[in-house]
């Protein structure tokens, strides 16, 4: 089983709509393997477009939250709350098939939904890893590991692919994510803020600091001492950059620098990246480097909003009227020969 998590300490760069439409597009290629998503973000965004966007998925996240305990992450942080070092063994109840929200999603794809309490639980979580036992930080640490395990126990399957969209804050609910993740995806967009977003996440997640000396980050520190495993680097990836493209120079040259970011953590440390597909070679040089771990999707402007908005990956997407918040939306075929290649093979990528 492999489990991604989409993270960048910077909000913005499209890790709610890159988990949306990756899972998606995993799950209507692999009809015969269970996906799941785990909403790790307050704002619940990849859970509103995975129901059915923002009418529809906001009136399915509304009935789950709704319910008691609230079929949430949240309902589930709350079971973990009450009994923080022992698992209750219920996280298979705050799964959902998504296809009985959105007609449109595979049938083999399911949700644990983001939920805005985890705002208000985050200090009752930080505080679980306080008291106890003495190792009660690694417990906690273990929260989301159990509910997959939960999960997967109850379907009796050993083969299910897992992607956990995070918040962009490196708060205790993303300390959860990464500590139950073995792979992770870091989008970016093409500016100075994201170069400066991958640097906090590399010193914050491996201890990668810039200046001698500095302080190193609780989470790496108490890793370390607890030996829990880290998600290696599967790849990163540049999204929504025709943006950019009236200033195709520069642009291109931050995507450069991004990337001189991590190959040089490469160089250092190979260790830390999941070379990919099975059974390839490490890579030899720079471009194999970017072959293996660097991908691009193009933004598909109005199709991508037509997507979002109304739960439609955006492979089943096709040109033509669509009716978002009102107003009758034309989606050109050249906007969606522009994305669905890349999402395609951005799936195809994923193991």
């Amino acid at each position: 089983m492999a489990i991604y998590a989409f993270w960048n300490n910077k909000g913005g760069v499209g890790k709610s709509y890159l988990t949306f439409q990756t899972a998606s597009e995993y799950a209507r290629t692999h009809p015969d393997r269970k996906v799941l998503v785990i909403d790790l973000c307050p704002q619940a965004n990849a859970s509103g477009m995975l129901l059915g966007g923002m009418k529809e998925g906001e009136a399915a996240l509304d009935t789950l939250t709704s319910r008691t305990p609230r079929q949430t992450i949240s309902g589930y942080i709350e079971d973990r709350i009450s009994s923080p070092y022992v698992n209750p063994k219920t996280g298979a109840q705050f799964a959902v098939r998504v296809s009985d929200h959105n007609a449109l999603s595979p049938s083999n794809l399911f949700l644990v939904c983001g939920d805005e309490q985890l705002e208000i639980q985050a200090s009752r979580v930080r505080g679980a890893t306080e008291p106890g036992p003495t190792d009660a930080w690694r417990i906690v640490h273990t929260w989301i590991t159990d509910l997959i395990k939960d999960i997967q126990h109850s379907w009796n399957e050993d083969n299910a692919t897992v992607f956990v969209d995070c918040n962009p804050s490196f708060s205790i609910y993303t300390e959860l994510a990464m500590s139950a993740s073995d792979r992770l995806i870091i989008p970016f967009s093409p500016d100075g803020s994201s170069k400066r977003a991958v640097r906090a996440e590399l010193a914050l997640l491996y201890g990668i600091t810039r200046i001698p000396g500095s302080l190193q980050s609780e989470y790496f520190l108490n890793s370390m001492r607890y030996r829990l495993p880290i998600p290696k680097i599967y790849c990163y990836v540049g999204n929504r950059l025709t943006q950019y493209i009236k200033s195709a120079k520069a642009f291109r040259t931050v995507v450069n620098e991004i990337g001189n970011e991590i190959w040089s953590v490469w160089k250092s440390d190979p260790n830390l990246f999941h070379i990919h597909p099975n059974g390839a070679p490490s890579p030899s040089g720079r471009s194999g480097f970017i072959d293996m771990f660097q991908f691009e999707i193009v933004d598909a402007n109005t199709a991508s909003v037509v997507s979002s908005s109304l739960g439609i990956p955006i492979n089943r997407l096709q040109a033509g009227l669509y009716p978002v918040a009102g107003r009758s939306v034309m989606v050109n075929q050249s906007q969606l020969d522009n994305q669905q290649p890349n999402i395609r093979e951005f799936a195809q990528a994923i193991e």
